[in-house]
């Protein structure tokens, strides 16, 4: 897209000069011409996309969702409800964005045009769903319905957020605990051994690891940071994220949580597309792309060529393999019923409750094994430690 400045002459004569986004020419030309102006002069530049990298958050989408559904409702222009809006924002780069949507709006661009253009900072969905209601003239309803879709992702969001916060306070706790172990308290039993050949095998090795912790811990450091890095490079590699993905919900145990969780969002996002008159075919690609699994977006591949030759979305989900039969013969009572959007939006809440308790099943999953885990570590230092602690008592004795 680029920007044109133009100095043109209205219907009274009177000079205007201003500018304009148009994808070229012709389209520039023809905007001009739905605004009643004769251009005199303009200059073409690429579009000034104001890139930036603060993306907004879900509570921030769903509070100026319901704030332009507020305003739009009550009888303001979309001008002026944005113009309102920039001022509402707590921050300065939240301010700074919304005031170039407004003043692209004011120049005559559309709205979802003017969201697309700070990429990554909105969603495509918001921008698919404000284009639809661009065309339908029912921009104020898409927002409430927007704003009542983030509103419920930020609660998912706040419930996993929530349940992981335990078990990630435990896993550091974990390591800290053993590491203080290795560090500071085996050093002191091990100085009971008057050699180290007199140490039975399990307490040499804990004596080993005890030394590496104390003298060698920044090689230690350079392999975390190794392991890092090598798996933020593995996720890149197209091939790699594939099977990670695919073994998120096919894994013993956890996958079936995680695919309740992917299905209660797929269902409200397809619920939320389908109702603002979005085709089908770009419904399911929004839906699918939400959920970010590659091998999920591999497989809706097929079910987008198979829906173009004509097949029921129904059958073509059903044929992926990835959520349960009873959610896509809930879609299939949706088609024949010509009412899919309403049993989408309801199978929605019922699969977000299933999420909640597939959530607190996962964190029920993860707790445990970290207790075994320190309570492992724990016994082997103790029964490492013993034999220097029975020595000690016969000699006191």
């Amino acid at each position: 897209m680029k920007n044109y400045s133009y100095s043109a002459k209205d219907a009274t004569g009177k000079v205007v000069k201003g500018t304009l986004f148009a994808e070229d020419e012709r389209d520039f030309m023809e905007k001009i011409n739905e605004k009643g102006l004769l251009v005199t002069n303009y200059k073409e530049s690429e579009a000034n996309t104001t890139k930036t990298v603060h993306k907004l958050k879900t509570k921030d989408l769903a509070y100026n969702c319901r704030q332009l559904s507020a305003m739009l409702s009550s009888g303001l222009t979309l001008v002026k409800a944005l113009d309102i809006l920039c001022r509402e924002q707590s921050t300065e780069k939240g301010r700074m964005i919304w005031r170039d949507i407004y003043e692209n709006v004011q120049k005559g661009e559309s709205f979802s045009a003017s969201l697309e253009l700070h990429e990554g900072v909105f969603p495509p969905l918001l921008i698919s769903m404000v284009a639809a209601g661009e065309s339908s003239g029912s921009l104020d309803v898409i927002m409430k319905r927007m704003s009542d879709h983030y509103a419920k992702e930020g609660k998912l969001n706040n419930k996993i957020r929530g349940a992981l916060m335990y078990p990630a306070i435990l896993l550091v706790l974990s390591v800290a605990i053993v590491i203080g172990m290795f560090t500071f308290i085996m050093p002191t039993f091990l100085g009971m051994f008057e050699s180290e050949s007199d140490m039975p095998a399990l307490t040499r090795a804990m004596a080993g690891i005890s030394g590496f912790f104390r003298t060698k811990w920044y090689i230690l450091l350079i392999l975390l940071g190794g392991l890092v890095f090598g798996i933020i490079y593995a996720l890149k590699i197209p091939s790699v994220r594939l099977k990670i993905d695919r073994f998120l919900i096919k894994g013993p145990g956890f996958g079936k949580l995680v695919v309740k969780v992917y299905t209660g969002r797929f269902a409200r996002t397809l619920s939320s597309l389908y109702s603002s008159g979005i085709p089908m075919v770009e419904c399911i690609q929004r839906s699918s792309a939400i959920l970010g699994n590659s091998y999920i977006n591999e497989k809706f591949e097929t079910v987008i060529d198979e829906v173009k030759q004509g097949e029921t979305l129904s059958a073509s989900v059903q044929r992926t393999d990835i959520f349960d039969s009873m959610f896509c013969s809930i879609i299939y009572v949706g088609e024949e019923a010509g009412a899919l959007d309403e049993i989408l939006e309801k199978t929605s809440d019922y699969y977000e409750d299933e999420a909640d308790s597939a959530i607190q099943r996962l964190v029920g999953m993860i707790e445990p094994i970290m207790i075994i885990f320190l309570g492992i570590m724990v016994g082997l230092i103790v029964a490492s430690v013993m034999p220097a602690l029975y020595g000690s008592m016969q000699n006191i004795q």
